[in-house]
């Protein structure tokens, strides 16, 4: 059956799906690569190892033969040169075969590849190789003793093992390349007799098994290259599978993300259209501007219509925001401000608030502050956006502590410390996400989307600033917004003008 070698396990992979389907399609793959394989494993893992050993004999074309006229020359001690030289011309025609069966094969096309078919033709010609050297035993004939039998056994042994290491990828060709020569030269050694020839024969059948024996531990231990070599291949593969995956995801999920940016801007500024225009109204019909209602309930039902279309507003406020950051359409509009004015301001307009709760509001600062480089207006929403929290979960009578200092890097910060329930641990990366509310705010159904720490969080960033959160349960929450000391217009030391100093001359007379 042909096989496509160019069509690797990693590629199978790349081209199967997922899951179940994934596994029974490989299963199906490797299955039917062993049984296209000539050696059991599979077909790809034969197409190489049939690479690696044409490789080898290519390779080897031309050191070969030189091998072989350098063995010719060595036996011409013992035997006419004419013989030698036949002998070593017949081998150098059948190792010239072998290559040319090579090249053809290296040459061939890859979809065209037949495992069992190629490797009968390398191990058809290897046998014709291993049987022109058996007729170095043909020596013998023409005389030369006990040196040549030697010279015989030392030829065999350096040609058995030159073809067991250029043969190490297929077993099969290492045997019918090495045995041919061995057992020709063996037998002769035993039948011309003797203690020394029987150990020569001997020893050359023992250096067949171990030849043999090596080219095997070769070929697994190139087997065992090419898999882990296949693996990486399709780790890699899966890997680049995944990342180009994960890419893909990731765009998607900007885009998304995008999109919901640009829905949520223009979804809040329809809104707020109308919603201007319910709160004016409500604000109207609770004031009585018209007159008194005819019924009190009425007036009642404005102050509420106004207060929800408040919240509302405030909500969609806070949407537009995020959105705006989250698409950066949200420019700050920078100068330079004074950071206790706009704390002091804050602490005023959430003061009525705290003191309906009987909570107390304490506001410290360090003297002579400088001023800061930064977008009051978005100051100004961190600061209510801390305090209002502050206030939201600090429980009755209780306690809250506004700070503005200098930080330990020369920047500026601002504290808001309560001692309300405090925040789980488990819980902190929960209220810091958009959306994310702990279980005290559900638990008390406190009004609020979820968006005031992360808007905090996305305009301290815009600021270059920090913003950091530390809570304990019963133990109460600080939060601090620190400023970089970039953004401090510190004072510069005053410039003095050296005056040039008057020099007096007085006439000599």
């Amino acid at each position: 059956m042909p096989f496509d070698p160019a069509t690797s396990e990693t590629d199978v992979r790349s081209m199967m799906g997922r899951g179940p389907r994934r596994t029974a399609q490989k299963a199906v793959f490797e299955a039917r690569q062993r049984l296209t394989s000539s050696s059991g494993t599979l077909a790809s893992y034969d197409y190489k190892l049939l690479a690696d050993y044409a490789a080898s004999r290519v390779s080897g074309a031309l050191t070969m033969p030189v091998l072989l006229v350098i063995l010719a020359l060595f036996s011409s001690l013992w035997v006419p040169p004419l013989a030698a030289a036949a002998w070593a011309g017949a081998v150098i025609a059948a190792h010239f075969a072998v290559v040319f069966v090579c090249r053809r094969f290296i040459a061939a096309d890859k979809e065209k590849f037949d495992a069992q078919r190629t490797t009968a033709s390398f191990v058809a010609a290897e046998t014709g190789y291993g049987i022109a050297w058996a007729l170095v035993a043909l020596f013998t004939l023409t005389g030369g003793g006990q040196n040549l039998a030697v010279a015989l056994f030392a030829m065999v042994l350096v040609g058995a093992a030159t073809n067991a290491v250029a043969t190490r990828t297929l077993p099969a060709a290492t045997l019918v390349s090495t045995l041919p020569a061995v057992l020709t030269v063996s037998i002769n050694l035993v039948v011309l007799g003797g203690t020394l020839n029987y150990a020569l024969a001997a020893v050359a059948v023992g250096g067949e098994f171990f030849f043999v024996y090596l080219a095997r531990q070769l070929h697994g231990s190139e087997l065992e290259t090419v898999a882990h070599q296949a693996e990486k291949d399709a780790l890699i593969t899966e890997l680049e599978e995944a990342r180009q995956m994960s890419d893909e995801a990731r765009r998607h999920a900007e885009q998304a993300n995008v999109a919901k940016s640009q829905f949520l801007a223009t979804m809040s500024h329809e809104l707020r259209t109308p919603l201007n225009a319910i709160i004016g109204f409500s604000e109207v019909l609770k004031s009585e501007l018209l007159g008194p209602h005819g019924v009190p309930q009425y007036k009642e039902y404005a102050g509420d219509i106004h207060a929800s279309g408040q919240h509302l507003l405030n909500l969609i406020n806070e949407l537009l925001d995020l959105s705006r950051i989250e698409a950066g359409k949200y420019d700050l509009n920078e100068e330079a401000v004074q950071l206790i004015d706009i704390a002091e301001d804050c602490r005023r307009m959430v003061e009525i608030r705290a003191k309906a709760k009987g909570i107390e509001l304490n506001f410290t600062y360090d003297d002579n502050l400088p001023k800061l480089w930064g977008d009051e207006r978005a100051i100004r929403q961190v600061m209510l956006n801390l305090l209002s929290n502050a206030v939201k979960f600090t429980p009755q009578s209780g306690k809250i502590a506004l700070n503005v200092a200098r930080s330990a890097d020369g920047g500026q910060l601002i504290s808001v410390r309560d001692n309300g329930p405090g925040i789980p641990q488990e819980e902190i990366e929960t209220v810091l996400s958009s959306f994310g509310q702990g279980s005290l705010a559900q638990k008390t159904a406190e009004q609020g989307a979820g968006l005031g720490l992360p808007i905090v969080q996305r305009i301290m960033e815009l600021h270059q600033g920090r913003f950091d959160l530390f809570s304990k349960l019963r133990f109460g929450t600080e939060v601090i917004a620190t400023f970089p000391r970039a953004r401090v217009m510190d004072a510069l030391a005053p410039v003095v003008e050296r005056r040039p100093r008057l020099q007096i001359y007085s006439d000599a007379s």
